[in-house]
């Protein structure tokens, strides 16, 4: 299933990985944030989220770092770019 489907439907836990300052300014709807610096140690947490995790951040850099190192986990991510993006997605 294509990943804008994905977001549009809802089959997925949207996580914003920017800073929770940039969170505050503006954000998807439904996401949470867990800033990029943090994700090491909420591994656990992350497991617990329904499944797959969309990804984003302000341009997709921070998001693709994200879920390089989440998927070492085996866990189901994809990068989704920017969160205005997810957001168009979400809104369609």
């Amino acid at each position: 299933m294509p990943l804008e489907n994905i977001i549009k439907d809802k089959k997925c836990t949207i996580v914003d990985v920017r800073s929770h300052e940039e969170f505050m300014g503006g954000h998807v709807v439904g996401s949470i944030n867990i800033p990029l610096q943090t994700i090491p140690e909420r591994i656990e947490e992350l497991k617990k989220l329904t499944m797959p995790l969309v990804l984003c951040c302000a341009s997709g850099n921070r998001s693709g770092q994200a879920q390089h190192f989440i998927s070492q986990y085996g866990l189901d991510c994809y990068n989704g770019g920017s969160w205005l993006d997810v957001n168009y997605y979400q809104s369609k």
